[in-house]
Parts: structure tokens; C-alpha cells; sequence
């Protein structure tokens, strides 16, 4: 079999480098004798670490002073209760822009919570393209406690790429699939949260980036696991944390700093999609069915334009060493998920299938 490269969407590929440097240490940590999960999270050589990558992540997203960085439990979903539990007060309402699955998801999950106003805005042109109306025409809610929206769409593949401007009220971004993979502008955004699996280790850690305004807000009947300010006061370790997976992240945000940093990632990401996406684009045989301004970098579906041939793309591809192409169940078809840790060579690969596939099967 060909080297193995894996298109999951979550949890995703990590980096080979950091693999082996966790292998390399996985009974004896620092020569501590120990792994480093089975340290004491506030022994002093763990505090170390976990130290050292919040201040590398400060350094790769250029995170002012006045916000905090927690590491947290429970994954996007759990920030999907999260958040209205720590911004919502009574009497206020939040408006939360649906563009995709998981923007819908967390606009379920906050109603719970408080009186939400859904904003839909994605469309379908007429030629059947999936578009999103411009950000400039959404009818936010000047008075608002936040404004939550997902930039970017696992599972439909959609991007919003220019941050929403909200006039002052919070901004709150679900970056769960996009965090690390662009620069962006930190001070725009009131809250920052994501899954790791994706793009910064394994799963079990959630990280969340909030301003220190918007801190000791949340509601009452807030668990105190989820309590941004209990967690800032006690530097994410009120209770254990999920010490391997901070473990993991802290390799991975050293990995990206060798690499030059989120600007360099970045560069190496615009590659991969435009790779892919024009094998798509110059095939009669494939096709992607999202506006090209809104067309995710990091988790690409495309479809063949006859079905009947899914089952033999897939089990093909896999004997190619291309695993986990298959589409979500919601939007069916292929999916490709590119994040950092995904190089080039794994890209190449997949479009050097694509174009056989096609020429046997055409």
C-alpha cells in the first residue's frame, strides 16, 4: 500500500513529527519516568508546559493581554451551552447566523439557554449554486448581548472569509474547523472557541479565547465547568483538564511555529485548495456546488456526477492509501478535509486518483 493519508473530518490527522515526538515520549516524559498523563496537572513540570503552549498559542494567533486563554472540556458542543450560559443575561437576546449544520446546531443549543434570533443566510442561486448573502445585509440586532456565527462549515463545505463587522456588540465565532489555518485579527471577536481535532491535536480539549470584559457574566445556574471566569482564575485546571490532549496541542503549536508560523500555514493551505479544487473545476466527471468566494479551504465536498460509482471511488481510493473520503451523511458525495496538518503531497495524491478514476470510469 502507498503512504496513508487521512481526509477525516474529525478527529483529524495530526502532523508525523509530533506523532513521533509523543511516541518517542510516551513512557518517559522529560526524564520523569513517567508519561506526562499520568503527572499530577499541578505538579510543577506539568504547570511548565502547559504555560509554555498557551504562550505559544498567544504568539501564533498574536492574542492580546486583555483576553484569556482556557483550556477546556466538552468539545464545540459544549461551547454551544457555553456561551449563553456565560453571555447571555436576562432580559437580552443574541443573534446567531445559520450558514451550515453546526451553526444551526449551536443556535439549537443556545435556546435553551435565553431568547436567540436565528439568522439564515445562506441562499441557493439559480443556476444551483449554495451561496451566503453578504454579511453587510444581515439584519443584526444592534442591542444584542453577541452576535454567534460558525466561519467555517465542516459539513457543507462553506466559508465565510471577511469577519462580520457588528457595531461594538460581541462577536462570537465557532472556529472549531478553521482555527490556525489564517491569520486573523483577534481583537475583532469577543469569543474564540474550538474543537481541537481538527487543527490542533486530539480530541477531549477545547480551546477558548475570551475577552476579559466579558468575563464573570454568566447566569446563575452556569456549571461551574463551564464558567469562563472560574476557569480563568484557576488557569483551566478548577478540575483535571484533559492533560494529554494539552500535552498534544502544545507539540502541535510548536510544530507550526517551526514552520514559520500561521502566515507560512496559510500559503501552504490557499496551495491545497486551489490543487483540488481545480481538478474539480476542469472535470465534467466531479463537481462542487459552492459559490467560489464561500468555498472551504479546509474540508472540500465534491461529488461524482454519476452516484452509482461512490462505493467503488471509495473502496478504490482506500486500497490507494486515501482514507475517509466518504461525505457526511447529511450532504452525501466525498469530502476532503485538508487541515494544517495535511501536506501537499497528501492532496497530489488524491487528485493524481481523481483524474485515473475518471479516465477509467468516464
Amino acid at each position: 500500500m502507498s503512504e496513508i493519508f487521512n481526509f477525516c473530518a474529525g478527529p483529524a490527522m495530526l502532523p508525523k513529527a509530533v506523532m513521533g515526538q509523543a511516541q518517542a515520549e510516551f513512557i518517559n516524559w522529560n526524564n520523569t519516568g513517567s508519561s506526562v498523563m499520568e503527572l499530577s496537572h499541578r505538579s510543577e513540570i506539568y504547570m511548565a508546559m502547559a504555560a509554555q503552549a498557551e504562550a505559544d498559542l498567544r504568539e501564533l494567533m498574536a492574542i492580546p493581554e486583555n483576553y484569556k486563554v482556557l483550556f477546556c472540556h466538552g468539545g464545540g458542543r459544549g461551547q454551544f451551552s457555553a456561551v449563553p450560559l456565560n453571555l447571555l443575561a436576562s432580559g437580552k437576546t443574541a443573534d446567531y447566523i445559520v450558514n451550515g449544520s453546526w451553526s444551526k446546531a449551536a443556535a439549537a443549543e443556545a435556546e435553551n439557554f435565553g431568547d436567540i434570533n436565528v439568522i439564515n443566510v445562506r441562499e441557493t442561486h439559480a443556476n444551483g449554486e449554495t451561496s451566503i448573502v453578504a454579511a453587510n445585509q444581515w439584519p443584526l440586532n444592534p442591542d444584542a448581548a453577541y452576535v454567534h456565527y460558525c466561519p467555517n462549515e465542516t459539513v457543507d463545505g462553506i466559508e465565510i472569509n471577511d469577519i462580520p463587522e457588528t457595531h461594538g456588540v460581541p462577536l462570537v465565532a465557532d472556529m472549531s474547523s478553521t482555527i490556525l489555518s489564517h491569520e486573523i485579527d483577534v481583537t475583532k471577536f469577543g469569543v474564540i472557541y474550538a474543537g481541537a481535532q481538527k487543527n490542533i491535536g486530539p480530541s477531549g480539549l477545547t480551546i477558548v479565547i475570551v475577552r476579559d470584559d466579558l468575563l464573570g457574566n454568566a447566569q446563575q445556574a452556569t456549571p461551574c465547568i463551564m464558567n469562563y471566569q472560574t476557569a480563568a482564575n484557576n488557569d483551566s485546571m478548577y478540575n483535571t483538564p484533559p492533560t494529554y490532549a494539552w500535552y498534544l496541542a502544545g507539540l502541535v503549536f510548536k510544530w507550526l511555529k517551526a514552520l514559520g508560523g500561521v502566515k507560512a500555514i496559510a500559503k501552504i493551505n490557499q496551495a491545497k485548495a486551489e490543487l483540488l479544487y481545480q481538478t474539480i473545476d476542469n472535470s465534467d466527471f466531479y463537481l462542487n456546488t459552492i459559490e467560489a468566494q464561500y468555498r472551504s479551504k479546509m474540508n472540500i465536498p465534491f461529488w461524482l456526477k454519476d452516484e452509482s460509482l461512490n462505493d467503488t471511488f471509495l473502496a478504490q481510493a482506500e486500497q490507494q492509501g486515501l482514507m475517509a473520503l466518504k461525505g457526511h451523511r447529511i450532504v452525501g458525495g466525498m469530502r476532503a478535509s485538508i487541515y494544517n496538518a495535511m501536506p501537499i503531497e497528501g492532496v497530489q495524491a488524491l487528485v493524481d486518483f481523481m483524474q485515473e478514476f475518471e479516465k477509467v470510469n468516464k
